[in-house]
């Protein structure tokens, strides 16, 4: 019989676009002691966490809560509770999680539209307006921070214009909550579907969400609640309820709302984490947390040119906190990942689909976002590729990185 021994993981510098580092105040959150999910003294970090969650949202939504989930659980969670078999649902491609956002419609039968464009690139938002107005869906669900191209969609044109055709937005911006602009509110989106493993900086496991009181209507009349649990005046029979129980929006808000509707046991170490990284949010301040994002994402942009290699994304649409490099001709993009993490314990990302292969993927999130990771990733990976023989402006980029921290009088952070 085998004997296992007590977990050791290495320890690991992540730059990749998620998961990322965790914040250790979040991970000391994580051994508070086991609360029951409805003694008062856990309802109450419940109440909290929507509030701080409102406030990372930009938002006055009653419901800002998380999905028990990865960040795709929350996305299901949204487009089932929402899209009913034969509704039109309208989605604009631009990478990896627009594919995503398109199966997970069609398994739950809507009738899809799509329009792509070239992955690396991002659509003018009069584009993807005339096609609403061409297509009339019942939902337009659009990726705000694409991580598969290390690009970012513009939603400020896009949301009032679905307001006013009377079409309902529902943004994955997995990527870019807590990290960059999301304003719920001034961009009228009614569902925003967003991730802990990336700029909040907490275990991936669960997928904070809000949504508006459009969202709000079809899922009432959607409701049905079990009979386990049902009293005289839930509605147990329904013509076309929310086919996922999971994932049934309508009674997860009973759970998180007054009522306190026992449909599930809450994961409440993640509860702790979700609470103590969004506590930290706010603690920084959004403006500050999204300045620290583009400082750090512009000493490596200059690192990486300076040593002579070439982005991918060096476009007006760059996601702030995804650098995209094009792999040098005659290098193993595998082989330069696999000795930066074995010889110097760092991790970057490859991509997918058409990409794959062509690009590394550096994430500068969250707590992974830091100056001491920005100039190790930079010089480890100048060694690496000296190793591998390619042709670089040698000490160039660690020095242009330099100049930029100096130039901010940044010292430590």
């Amino acid at each position: 019989m085998s004997v296992f021994q007590e977990i050791n993981a290495p320890l690991r510098t992540i730059m990749t676009p998620g998961p990322v580092e965790v914040d250790p105040r979040v991970l000391r959150a994580m051994g508070t002691p086991i609360l029951g999910q409805f003694d008062p003294a856990f309802t109450e970090m419940m109440n909290e966490t929507m509030e701080m969650l409102r406030q990372i949202f930009q938002t006055k939504n009653q419901w800002a809560f998380p999905i028990d989930g990865t960040s795709r659980s929350g996305i299901e969670a949204v487009m089932c509770s929402v899209i009913e078999p034969g509704d039109k649902v309208l989605i604009p491609i631009f990478g990896r999680f627009g594919h995503l956002l398109t199966e997970i419609a069609e398994r739950n039968g809507a009738e899809v539209h799509t329009i792509n464009c070239e992955w690396g690139k991002v659509f003018d938002q009069q584009e993807v307006i005339d096609e609403i107005k061409k297509v009339k869906p019942k939902v337009l669900a659009i990726v705000h921070g694409e991580t598969s191209t290390g690009c970012m969609q513009p939603l400020d044109k896009i949301g009032p214009a679905c307001r006013e055709l009377d079409v309902l937005c529902i943004v994955d911006a997995v990527a870019t909550i807590a990290g960059t602009e999301v304003k719920v509110d001034d961009w009228k989106l009614d569902a925003v579907i967003g991730g802990t493993q990336k700029c909040l900086s907490v275990p991936s496991g669960m997928a904070p969400i809000t949504y508006n009181e459009r969202i709000e209507e079809i899922l009432v009349k959607r409701k049905k609640v079990e009979k386990g649990i049902a009293t005289e005046n839930d509605h147990v029979n329904v013509g076309r309820p929310i086919r996922s129980n999971y994932f049934d929006l309508s009674q997860l808000q009973d759970y998180w709302g007054a009522r306190r509707l026992n449909h599930h046991t809450e994961a409440t170490s993640m509860l702790y984490a979700l609470r103590e990284g969004v506590r930290i949010v706010l603690q920084e301040g959004l403006f500050e947390r999204f300045q620290r994002h583009q400082l750090h994402e512009k000493a490596l942009v200059e690192g990486i040119k300076a040593m002579g290699l070439e982005l991918f994304n060096d476009v007006p649409w760059k996601l702030p906190m995804v650098t995209c490099v094009r792999i040098p001709d005659g290098i193993d993009g595998e082989e330069v990942r696999s000795m930066l993490l074995n010889q110097f314990g760092i991790e970057i990302a490859s991509s997918f689909g058409p990409l794959h292969g062509k690009i590394w993927r550096i994430g500068t999130m969250g707590y992974s976002c830091r100056k001491e990771n920005v100039l190790f990733v930079l010089s480890a990976l100048e060694a690496a590729l000296i190793r591998l023989g390619a042709n670089l402006h040698v000490g160039k980029g660690l020095q242009a990185t330099l100049d930029i921290y100096e130039s901010m009088n940044l010292v430590a952070k």
